[in-house]
């Protein structure tokens, strides 16, 4: 049975030293097809997700609660904060792409995200 994004937001967020390859083929497509259909899997590289909001409050509250789940996690995504709007980007930077930790990053954004929108 497939986990889902709730199951793998339970899980915590290794850090990555480098010294590991960037997730490809079936294993990254599966862990993709775990997340919300709402993620963006681009170039087999990154994930990304667009948020919308009422107004810039209620964007700069959502993009505060991605930062301490960053902090908490020990792993930083690149947020946009705009008007309206959030874009949540995630991959590894150590090795220029996608682990694990960073479906289980989205996960817990997504989790977050019902919270806060």
């Amino acid at each position: 049975m497939q986990e889902t994004y709730a199951e793998l937001a339970t899980k915590t967020c290794i850090p990555c030293k480098g010294d590991v390859t960037p997730l490809k083929g079936t294993t990254l497509k599966s862990l993709h097809e775990q997340l919300n259909n709402d993620w963006q899997l681009i170039d087999d590289h990154h994930l990304m997700k667009h948020y919308k909001f009422s107004d810039f409050k209620s964007a700069l509250s959502f993009t505060n609660q991605v930062g301490a789940i960053a902090e908490a996690q020990n792993h930083h995504p690149d947020i946009e904060l705009g008007w309206g709007k959030v874009v949540v980007t995630i991959f590894t930077h150590k090795i220029d792409g996608l682990t694990e930790s960073d479906f289980v990053f989205a996960a817990k954004v997504e989790l977050g995200a019902h919270d806060a929108v």
